[in-house]
């Protein structure tokens, strides 16, 4: 009895601990502390950017190595696709109107084999068509209600209330995140959806014994070096991997590939987009710190919190910057320039504080005048525009109603971006 009475005063105290660190979270613009982001057309060494040549040859790599030794972390070698095993190919799939593709990714080294398994959905009304590719959080199984698709078989987190027990995957999860994904919607604007499940590419766990990360360790090496790739840099290298195989499907129009991602994978998918250019779209749905929010706002999640609660995300080198934002020598409007020229959509939604809405949206808007320079519209709007009024140049944004969450309203704007950009 004493024993149970311990752990619930340790239980209480932890409780405590992270209210506290809760209450201390900023989520009223009057208390936001005076910052200063970097001019994104000023180099590091003092000098103003003014032609489209010294920032794509100089000012662009600058940032992205700093991205990657201070933020994201470096993918410490190259590891191509050993294997495509098609598991099943439907030309009946959606009532008749997709085609249904089933297929498994394979990355082989030494003893390691890490199988990533892909879901598509094709339109039938087009020869090779423009797509959506994006990770989902609980395997390809919970976009859909189709009883065709595979369960996955990795690792995912206990959630008992959809069928989640003892970290696999029961029938009863099938399509519980549906509403997610408007698969018939996508198919009949004319674009495919293609997803994966995260999880195959990395565990979203503090454990970098599984997932890719071991198979470019040296020696005994147990866990990535300071400045090399966390869970999300791995994300976006598995999203990249797809990308290589997407290159090779007839069915595919590999130009036309908008890659998508929410919070922490919309932070993959921003930093996927930033490093591969073969994306012709990226698109960032309530993506928050370490995504397109100013980490210098300190409003909602911080540095601090979110390596905090999720150390396995960045690099350990991001560590530095807890409670030290200042420090920072970029800011991730930085990272939403260096998407330029192609088009990019940033969307928050009004009731997700945690994710900083405004500081999504001045994110886009001081990387505007990247896309100024190389002659584009950047986003169109001086002030951030009311609940559920998109803006859309090269730059899109929206604010929803609603909370933190990918919903039909957000798929319905980056359609009609995508319209404007990719047809």
């Amino acid at each position: 009895m004493k024993q149970i009475s311990i752990y619930f005063f340790l239980f209480w105290l932890i409780s405590l601990s992270a209210l506290a660190q809760r209450e201390n979270i900023i989520s009223d613009e009057s208390k936001v502390p005076a910052y200063q982001v970097p001019d994104v057309l000023t180099r590091f060494n003092g000098r103003k950017i003014k032609s489209e040549r010294v920032w794509l040859k100089k000012q662009r790599p600058e940032i992205q190595k700093k991205f990657t030794e201070e933020i994201y972390g470096k993918v410490p070698g190259e590891l191509k696709i050993s294997e495509v095993k098609v598991w099943e190919t439907s030309d009946n799939a959606l009532n008749g109107t997709a085609t249904r593709k089933q297929l498994s990714l394979f990355f082989t080294k030494k003893d390691r084999t890490l199988e990533v398994n892909v879901l598509m959905y094709l339109p039938k009304s087009v020869e090779k068509a423009p797509v959506f590719l994006a990770c989902n959080f609980n395997g390809n199984h919970t976009i859909s209600n189709d009883p065709a698709i595979r369960l996955t078989e990795s690792w995912v987190e206990n959630d008992p209330s959809v069928g989640f027990i003892n970290n696999q995957v029961t029938e009863q999860s099938r399509g519980c995140k549906s509403d997610s994904w408007p698969v018939e919607q996508i198919i009949k604007a004319g674009y495919g959806l293609v997803t994966v499940y995260y999880g195959d590419i990395d565990p979203d766990k503090n454990d970098f014994s599984d997932g890719i990360h071991p198979f470019f360790y040296e020696g005994n090496q147990t866990r990535p070096k300071s400045n090399e790739w966390g869970s999300v840099a791995a994300w976006a290298w598995g999203l990249s991997r797809v990308m290589d195989y997407l290159e090779t499907d007839n069915q595919v129009d590999a130009k036309k590939v908008a890659v998508l991602g929410h919070s922490r994978l919309g932070k993959a998918a921003l930093w996927a987009g930033a490093n591969d250019q073969r994306f012709a779209m990226v698109i960032s749905n309530e993506s928050g710190c370490g995504g397109a929010a100013l980490s210098k706002r300190i409003f909602g999640e911080t540095v601090e919190r979110i390596n905090s609660s999720f150390p396995h995300w960045f690099c350990d080198n991001f560590k530095k910057y807890n409670d030290k934002e200042d420090l920072l020598p970029v800011d991730q409007h930085m990272l939403l320039a260096m998407i330029a020229p192609r088009p990019l959509y940033v969307a928050s939604a009004a009731d997700d504080l945690w994710a900083d809405p405004k500081g999504e949206f001045l994110s886009a808007k001081y990387a505007s005048a990247v896309y100024e320079l190389l002659g584009l519209e950047g986003l169109p709007a001086k002030e951030m525009p009311k609940v559920n009024q998109p803006v859309m140049g090269t730059i899109g944004y929206h604010i929803r109603s609603g909370k933190h969450n990918l919903t039909q309203y957000d798929w319905e704007q980056y359609i009609k971006f995508a319209d404007k950009h990719l047809k």
